[in-house]
């Protein structure tokens, strides 16, 4: 089974998804700065950052 975990803030976004079977991170990210001109987004697949 795969888990999506979301923890949300006022200006932020963070999220994994984790598989429970292997207890495997498989992809992880945040967006920070939601709403702001400098906004960004952070996005890992298998330990490869994206």
């Amino acid at each position: 089974m795969k888990i999506l975990v979301l923890n949300s803030g006022s200006s932020s976004l963070k999220y994994q998804v984790i598989d429970t079977e292997t207890e495997e991170m498989l992809v992880k990210g945040y967006f920070e700065r939601i709403g702001q001109a400098n906004s960004f987004l952070t996005h890992t697949v298998n330990r490869n950052k994206t």
